[in-house]
């Protein structure tokens, strides 16, 4: 439970340069790891770690887009934070939490069971807002991650209509760490098969337009393999 975690102290000393380079790379990469004819991936900067000063540094560079992932250091931020980002939320989500941030987010990443669908949905409309989410598979099936299992995506997605304050709008998932780059381009391809597959069932009160996956690690796979956002934390604030 998120409670029980040590906070950690954010990273404040990051050189303007060293991250104005650091985008530059994998905005770069993602320009040729472009998937087919498509737009490059979106980067969605993930901030979990990083202080205000770092967060807002990343407007002059034009990446508006951050994720964040524990409602007890995200919020606390955004009052210190540029009014132009949007935050998205990329961590698993506790129920409890939903109240606490259902009115700074622009979507939700981790949408993984009908509980937490009925909380965003009943919170989203107390707020008058209808929040736009992307629907987490567990696509290697490992136990100690988020998400649902592939069989059970279609199902869920065909419950979201009787859920009007949230918009499904993709798929989102996250891959093993110590899986190889031929395991990783194999799980990135299943998704985006995945993906393909639900969007032409054209499920009442669901737009496939996004896939969420591939990180710091892995974001060059993901990419060639049809993701249209990519979050990436770690490669944008290391030196070197």
């Amino acid at each position: 439970m998120e409670a029980n975690k040590t906070v950690q102290p954010l990273l404040t000393d990051v050189d303007e340069q060293t991250l104005k380079s650091n985008v530059e790379c994998v905005l770069k990469a993602l320009e040729e790891n472009r998937y087919q004819d498509e737009q490059p991936a979106r980067l969605i900067a993930v901030t979990k770690t990083v202080a205000p000063n770092v967060i807002n540094q990343l407007k002059g560079l034009g990446i508006l887009d951050i994720g964040e992932n524990r409602a007890q250091v995200a919020l606390p931020k955004l009052p210190e934070i540029a009014p132009e980002f949007r935050l998205h939320w990329i961590g698993r989500l506790q129920t409890n939490k939903v109240k606490d941030i259902i009115d700074t987010v622009c979507m939700l990443h981790s949408l993984d069971r009908l509980e937490l669908a009925r909380e965003v949905d009943r919170r989203a409309r107390q707020h008058g807002r209808v929040i736009p989410a992307l629907v987490q598979v567990n696509i290697a099936g490992e136990e100690q991650k988020g998400g649902m299992p592939v069989q059970e995506v279609e199902s869920f997605l065909r419950e979201m209509r009787n859920y009007p304050n949230i918009h499904v709008e993709g798929l989102m998932a996250i891959m093993p760490l110590a899986a190889s780059e031929e395991e990783l381009d194999r799980l990135f391809g299943e998704m985006r098969k995945l993906f393909e597959r639900m969007r032409g069932l054209n499920i009442e009160g669901v737009e496939m337009r996004e896939l969420s996956m591939g990180m710091s690690n892995d974001y060059r796979i993901a990419a060639r393999n049809g993701a249209t956002m990519v979050r990436v934390g770690t490669a944008l604030y290391r030196r070197g």
